[in-house]
């Protein structure tokens, strides 16, 4: 976190904007997790007026890096203070969509993480779920990244950043093993929309390892029938 070389005023004026900021409301729904997450609007919401009461405002420049894009979050106060912190998101397809949707996801948990913004059910629901809760999924869309609302994007950007990390940790076979968990309910549209923003690298990978698990499947099906020949 880099700060002006004086807090002495911001830092009060802080305490003061976070003792008013309430949580986010969970208005969104994130199908990977099976739960609702505050989106950008919810936690702008939230920290708006207090932060405005306490002279501070927020910007968030993004500038793009190599891979990604760089957002970052300041918060100014009126005596020409500042704080602020940079989060890297990567971008593995570079359009229009792919930068804003990652943008978007950056400017929020960039704020949320700088304020101290909680998260909560819009509706009591985290007091009173079961295990009977309906799965949460997305709209069926056509199968481009286009074609999803701002929305949907940012909710496969969730999905295609847990699948980066697991190729990462445990490598493409892992990663395409969970692309494809049924428990994602995911349709083939989504899943192709999906599929779009990996890199050729990882794509290549993912395709050569589902290939490869296919044909291990029906190599030991086979074995049994061989070795009873025998």
């Amino acid at each position: 976190m880099k700060t002006s070389e004086s807090i002495k005023e911001i830092a009060p004026a802080l305490v003061k904007a976070q003792a008013k900021i309430k949580a986010a409301i969970k208005d969104s729904q994130n199908p990977f997790f099976k739960n609702k997450y505050a989106d950008l609007a919810s936690v702008i919401e939230a920290v708006r007026i207090p932060l405005t009461d306490a002279g501070i405002c927020f910007l968030q420049p993004a500038s793009s890096v190599e891979n990604g894009v760089a957002i970052e979050t300041i918060l100014l106060h009126s005596s020409g203070e500042w704080i602020s912190e940079t989060l890297m998101m990567p971008v593995n397809k570079q359009d229009a969509q792919a930068v804003g949707s990652a943008t978007t996801y950056g400017r929020r948990y960039g704020l949320q993480s700088l304020c101290g913004v909680p998260s909560e059910d819009d509706d009591g629901e985290a007091a009173t779920r079961t295990v009977n809760t309906p799965k949460a999924t997305i709209t069926p869309s056509t199968g481009t990244w286009e074609s999803l609302s701002v929305d949907q994007q940012t909710q496969l950007m969730d999905i295609v950043s847990c699948v980066n990390a697991e190729y990462e940790l445990s490598g493409p076979a892992a990663a395409i093993k969970l692309l494809e968990d049924e428990t994602l309910n995911l349709s083939v549209e989504e899943k192709t929309a999906a599929w779009s923003k990996f890199g050729s690298k990882e794509r290549a990978a993912m395709k050569k390892a589902k290939t490869e698990a296919a044909i291990k499947r029906v190599t030991d099906r086979a074995k049994p029938a061989v070795e009873n020949q025998i």
